[in-house]
């Protein structure tokens, strides 16, 4: 079941998306829960400020823990400063009003930041891949995905040249994955090439970046944002696949 809230002849204002996440939150069973969110880095332009509040507004009273985690994929990581600016916040709140409210970068280079959770085979490659493709591939995620009880992805959803679409799954692989994964899924992005996955909503990556996603023993669920240039058109959240 898919929550969505959509503007029917314009945007939605930052009023109604932080009311969308707060209606959308009321399906959240967060009593006690230690709750990983996923959000993109400054190169993707989504609601995040209002988001953000909205999101620690309704469930930072019963969750045991909120954390935020940064889907840099292969990105630089970005500094204090600018997570700041990302989250709109000022160094005041940071440390007073959300000091309890862990925000990390991902680390894609550093072994002792990631867990191995499985391995996709060879033939399972050939098989997604439509025979493009035909090398194993080792899963490896950020740690602090399988240290937590929901690990819930927050992102827009814009065409793409590696994928098809962005969004859902692409943001535990590459988002928040390891070298080996996420070099697979440029290297078969690139084999199907840009012209044809651009814009194509089921193609071969999406299908290996949902076969990794099983790996992952988490609860898990997606915000997902249709946003033309700045504004937001649409909110939708549900289970990644179908949001």
């Amino acid at each position: 079941m898919v929550f969505e809230r959509v503007s029917k002849d314009g945007f939605l204002g930052e009023k109604e998306v932080y009311q969308a996440i707060v209606e959308a939150c009321g399906g959240i069973d967060a009593e006690g829960k230690r709750i990983l969110f996923i959000v993109p880095d400054s190169t993707r332009s989504m609601p995040l400020p209002a988001v953000f509040r909205a999101l620690h507004e309704t469930l930072h009273g019963p969750a045991a823990k909120l954390d935020f985690i940064i889907a840099l994929g292969t990105h630089p990581p970005m500094s204090e400063e600018a997570i700041n600016k990302l989250f709109g916040l000022t160094p005041e709140e940071r440390s007073g009003k959300y000091r309890d409210v862990g925000i990390f970068n991902h680390e894609w280079q550093n072994p002792d930041a990631l867990a191995n959770i499985g391995v996709i085979s060879a033939a399972e490659i050939k098989e997604l891949s439509g025979g493009l493709l035909e090398e194993s591939a080792e899963i490896t995620v950020n740690k602090r995905v399988l240290d937590c009880d929901l690990v819930c992805v927050v992102g827009p959803v814009f065409p793409h040249e590696v994928v098809g679409f962005s969004g859902g799954n692409k943001y535990f692989f590459p988002g928040v994955g390891g070298e080996q994964i996420l070099h697979l899924f440029h290297w078969l992005g690139a084999l199907i090439t840009n012209y044809a996955i651009n814009g194509a909503k089921h193609t071969p990556v999406r299908e290996v970046i949902n076969k990794a996603a099983s790996f992952i023993n988490v609860e898990k669920r997606c915000f997902c944002f249709t946003v033309v240039r700045k504004e937001t058109k649409a909110v939708f959240f549900g289970p990644p696949e179908e949001a």
